[in-house]
Formats: structure tokens, sequence, C-alpha cells
């Protein structure tokens, strides 16, 4: 997709434009978004989250073991209908984990998600105000794959884009 644009891009500029200048950035936005401090409270709060999901997911485990010991050590004396209920008792417990497993990691991809989002947003606004105040005509993001060259007539805006953002 990327290629195809500036592909795109490329066959699209009239040849008597040729003259005039273009300029062109590139930005490593990773770099930038990992030394974000927002990032590190969004990572602390998911660590958090985390937590609180995994005491949770070994108290129903505990559980289930303890379900799980209690059917294994019936003996040969107790009722089959017995017997089948604890044997329901232990499945149903593990149906339980694994709801909750599915419930767990669909909650923590959406608080990351929301959480991050915002990050994303203001690291975004900033490459786009460096663009802007800096006159390029692309700025291409290093971090993800798609840049086909890097030479001598790009200019690396990190610098620039972490400035606007205050870190160091």
């Amino acid at each position: 997709m990327f290629k195809k644009l500036v592909i795109a891009l490329v066959c699209a500029l009239p040849l008597s434009m040729s003259a005039q200048s273009f300029k062109f950035g590139t930005v490593n936005s990773q770099e930038i978004f990992n030394m974000m401090p927002e990032k590190a409270a969004a990572e602390k709060t998911l660590q958090d989250v985390n937590k609180k999901y995994e005491d949770e997911f070994m108290k129903i485990q505990e559980e289930f073991t303890k379900k799980y010991k209690e059917f294994q050590a019936m003996g040969d004396t107790v009722p089959e209908t017995i017997k089948m209920r604890r044997a329901q008792e232990v499945q149903d417990s593990q149906n339980r984990i694994e709801s909750f497993r599915e419930m767990a990691t669909a909650d923590i991809q959406k608080q990351q998600e929301k959480l991050l989002a915002p990050i994303s947003q203001k690291l975004q606004e900033a490459i786009r105000s460096v663009g802007a105040e800096n006159k390029f005509t692309f700025i291409f993001d290093l971090a993800y794959p798609g840049v086909l060259y890097n030479g001598a007539p790009s200019e690396d805006v990190t610098p620039l884009v972490k400035a606007k953002l205050g870190l160091k």
C-alpha cells in the first residue's frame, strides 16, 4: 500500500515541477513514543489492571484445583450420581476459567487501546506540526516498513518532534 502511494505520488508529479524543491524528512515514531512520559503512566495502569486479573485468575484456578482433587479422591463407595455431579462441577469450573481468560484478555486489550490512543494522537499532532513549521513535503516514519530509501536528501526530524513534545 505504501509503495503504491509513493509510486503514485512520484508519477503524479509533473515534469515541469522537477525544478521545484521538495523537502523530505524521516522520523522514528516508535523511539519517540517509547520516550513519552504518558506511555510510562499508561503502562503502569495496565500493569495494575493485569495484576488484578492475575489475582482473580489464581482464585478461580485454586477453586478448580480443589474441586478436581476432591473429585479424584472420591472412592468406589460414592454413588454414581454424586460422581457425575462432582464431574459436572469440575467441568463448570474449567469453563469459568476459560471464560474468565477470554474476558480478561479482551478487557486488557480494550484498556490498552483506550490508554495509548491519546498518546499516539499527541505524537501524530507533533509530527504534523513539525512538518508544517519546517515546510516538509513528506515525512516518512522509519519505525514501520515501507521506506524505500533513506539517503542524503532526507532529514531526520525525530529531534524536532522530541523537542516539540519536550523530550530529551
